[in-house]
């Protein structure tokens, strides 16, 4: 059975360093976490997955690493300076400070009824509710107080402000001076360097309709209540692909990348059953978006959350930040841009006149996805002699370590020689990281290596050097399976091919 609440994952994820806390010797700094020696190797994986799916198997992607920092004329034109904020407010009481839609899907239901009744809406549409006291800020701090909303920290009904936005954007000064001309943004998502860069890669590869290009990277986001361990951060990793397509076709290609994504996640044992595909609501899109599906994962404790977005973005984006605005009929509605240096247009297939191709995003966070794919390898099992025994039962692509060489006599140096030698063997094939494990007792080292999620344990003995009982186990090895604690003998000579098999 996969975890059950979010605690047993923070636990595990501590005790076998998976995930810190950032900064913790010096206090914690909420919403940044650090990924410890195994935690990286996950995560690693779960972004190698993705990029080999989307890109490598794919003969219509191509890849990009663009900056973190970006001007600040990117982030005005796409939208962000405006429109990048979310709802605050502040407990007058205590200081603390809560974003808005959170602070009222944390309150009792008796309360967020109320709250509802004050401002005139129906209690069970949430989104209409947390509109409503966005649009009427002086109604929405009386009507906080009176249907009693409790503040999370104190537990005690606060005395609310009015609710205003907050731009969640990271500004940082760049060069020596720092001044109004000075500044720009750590980004707060990594699709606007794809956009930006559309131009350079159409021209550097001769791609043409459709294609995509991909991009997994940090972004940025000074979100005014992170949360629910790794969940909801300020700092986050986000495997993005930006689809170009012909207008016309958006909507038979936003249909391909909702199947594709599915099968992707299933494929990274995120079963389908435990993902709803939630088609957004008109009134709830993003400004750029003509029809958006995200898909929304149980996660332990938390329920349905978003895991991955899947958008159609019109010609919103390119359409923003090209030159030459009025002659490319456009369809999306766009400021004017008057800084833009490049027409961002490509030939259309069969016409060979320029356009403004729409765009489709599957957008996917690898915190969360590492939530999830952790959660589901989670197991807790009663083995045979009463005990219980906690397995991550990862697939073996995502394993952080695929292979644990055992030495059992770790002072013998016929036995650790020999285990040293195979794991250099191993190691050489290129499946990913294999460990040498010499930490001590053979019951232990396998608890560990469950715990970790490491599909095989070989083990070199007595046997293996010639020094045991049977000779005909001479240069053999034991090799235990994590899911089913079968234990094979397989000859040495025979032990990569064996392995590499298995891990496929």
């Amino acid at each position: 059975m996969p975890a059950t609440s979010m605690e047993e994952l923070v636990s595990l994820c501590k005790r076998r360093g998976f995930i810190f806390q950032g900064s913790e010797i010096y206090g914690g700094l909420q919403g940044f976490y650090d990924y410890g020696p195994l935690g990286v190797e996950l995560k690693n994986n779960i972004k190698a997955a993705w990029w080999r799916t989307n890109v490598y198997e794919r003969d219509d992607m191509e890849g990009l690493d663009a900056s973190i920092i970006m001007h600040r004329l990117v982030l005005r034109h796409s939208g962000h300076e405006a429109t990048f904020s979310d709802p605050m407010v502040d407990n007058k009481k205590n200081g603390k400070r809560y974003r808005l839609d959170h602070l009222v899907k944390d309150q009792k239901a008796d309360v967020q009824a109320k709250l509802a009744e004050l401002m005139g809406t129906d209690a069970a549409n949430f989104a209409e509710l947390v509109a409503a006291l966005n649009a009427n800020p002086a109604q929405a701090s009386q009507a906080l107080k009176e249907a009693g909303v409790r503040d999370p920290f104190s537990g005690e009904v606060g005395d609310w402000t009015e609710p205003r936005p907050f731009n969640m954007m990271f500004k940082t000064t760049i060069g020596p001076v720092a001044d109004e001309d000075s500044y720009g943004y750590l980004r707060p998502e990594t699709a606007q360097g794809i956009f930006t860069n559309f131009k350079n890669v159409v021209d550097s590869t001769s791609r043409r309709l459709p294609f995509g290009i991909a991009q997994i990277g940090k972004a940025f986001r000074n979100e005014i209540t992170p949360r629910n361990f790794i969940f909801r951060v300020r700092e986050l990793e986000q495997m993005e692909i930006e689809f170009f397509c012909v207008p016309g076709t958006d909507e038979q290609w936003h249909e391909h990348w909702l199947e594709r994504r599915l099968k992707w996640w299933e494929d990274q044992g995120v079963p389908r059953e435990k993902i709803q595909v939630l088609d957004v609501p008109k009134e709830d899109l993003a400004h750029y978006s003509k029809r958006t599906y995200d898909l929304m994962y149980d996660y332990p404790t938390l329920g349905f959350e978003e895991i991955e977005g899947i958008a159609n973005r019109t010609d919103f984006d390119l359409g923003s930040h090209t030159k030459a605005q009025a002659e490319l009929g456009i369809q999306a509605r766009v400021d004017e841009n008057h800084d833009s240096v490049a027409k961002l247009t490509i030939p259309h297939p069969e016409t060979n006149k320029p356009i403004v191709p729409f765009v489709i995003e599957p957008s996917a966070g690898v915190d969360r996805a590492m939530l999830a794919v952790l959660a589901e390898a989670y197991t807790k099992e009663t083995l045979e002699n009463g005990s219980e025994r906690i397995v991550l039962k990862l697939k073996p692509h995502l394993a952080p370590i695929k292979v644990a060489v055992i030495p059992l006599a770790r002072n013998r140096e016929e036995i650790t020689s020999v285990a040293k030698a195979i794991k250099a063997k191993l190691q050489s094939l290129g499946l990913g990281r294999v460990l040498y494990e010499d930490s001590g007792n053979i019951g232990k080292a396998y608890r560990r290596h469950d715990e970790v999620g490491t599909p095989y344990c070989v083990t070199v003995d007595f046997d293996t050097v010639g020094k045991g009982e049977d000779p005909a186990l001479t240069d053999t090895v034991t090799v235990r399976d994590r899911d089913t604690l079968g234990q094979e003998r397989v000859k040495i000579s025979e032990l990569a091919n064996w392995i590499q098999e298995r891990l496929r």
